[in-house]
């Protein structure tokens, strides 16, 4: 009897066409409870209200205080849109990304894509690429999301102004809270590689703009996506790329800010 040795390569094919054909992504799950909530929005010509807005307050990133609300947003007075990188030490070019939208009246709302953990899962970008988590998009007040990232996680946490037109922002804008309400009814599966936090954004960007961004490393690799940006003319500065790193880097101002109830304004600074 002949035995057929598989090479590691076509074992690893295998298991993804294993994992495609009899794997269906799901919201029925038994989930993190810091993700455990599916935002959405309704939408009433220029009002968006959006429900179950994540404000946690935090001890530290595995302590925390459950807290969620409602709002209500107008699209006409958007004002600006922030691109938000968080660079991880675990190798070069890994990040998480997301974006925050800024409203008259000094009223920030954050939306970051991310796996849909359930309890006691860990995020392996090797798993990642299996159809191990599902995504969602996390609707979230700043002094939560930002915070989280800059004061408990102690990443670096880099949040830069945008450039567009108002239209395009509150076409954006709409086309994310879409999304989340699309993932309410239609989950999906997060893939490391073609399904990630910064493809998320990137189709989001082109759907408004078609082909605005351009297929890059940079945006596989999103430790580099604001390079990519930079270079793209999407980012409001008129500093050199190393220059506008330093003064968009919120760190210290974060920390400095913590307590206050004007932290999404104070860590913009002069920005």
């Amino acid at each position: 009897m002949k035995i057929i040795l598989l090479s590691p390569l076509v074992i690893v094919v295998i298991s993804f066409l294993v994992f495609k054909v009899f794997w269906r992504p799901s919201n029925d799950r038994d989930w993190e409870l810091d993700q455990a909530l599916l935002p959405f929005a309704e939408i009433d010509g220029s009002l968006v209200s959006i429900h179950n807005i994540r404000n946690f307050s935090y001890n530290s990133t595995t302590d925390y205080t459950v807290s969620y609300y409602d709002k209500t947003y107008d699209i006409s007075k958007l004002k600006n849109v922030y691109y938000i990188v968080e660079p991880f030490s675990t190798f070069a070019g890994s990040a998480h990304t997301f974006v925050s939208f800024e409203f008259e009246g000094n009223d920030f709302l954050a939306i970051s894509v991310e796996i849909r953990k359930e309890k006691g899962e860990k995020f392996s970008a090797w798993k990642g690429m299996f159809n191990q988590y599902e995504m969602m998009y996390v609707i979230a007040d700043e002094r939560d999301v930002v915070k989280l990232r800059t004061n408990y996680r102690k990443d670096k946490v880099y949040m830069y102004p945008t450039k567009a037109s108002l239209e395009k922002k509150k076409a954006l804008f709409l086309d994310m809270v879409g999304k989340a309400n699309l993932l309410r009814e239609h989950p999906e599966f997060y893939n490391t590689l073609t399904n990630t936090c910064t493809t998320k954004i990137v189709s989001h960007v082109n759907k408004i703009s078609p082909k605005r961004i351009p297929f890059s490393y940079k945006v596989l690799l999103p430790g580099y996506s604001d390079r990519l940006a930079y270079d793209l003319g999407l980012l409001d500065t008129e500093l050199s790329f190393e220059e506008a790193r330093d003064k968009f880097l919120i760190n210290e101002k974060a920390e400095k800010y913590a307590a206050d109830k004007n932290f999404p304004v104070l860590i913009r600074g002069e920005n």
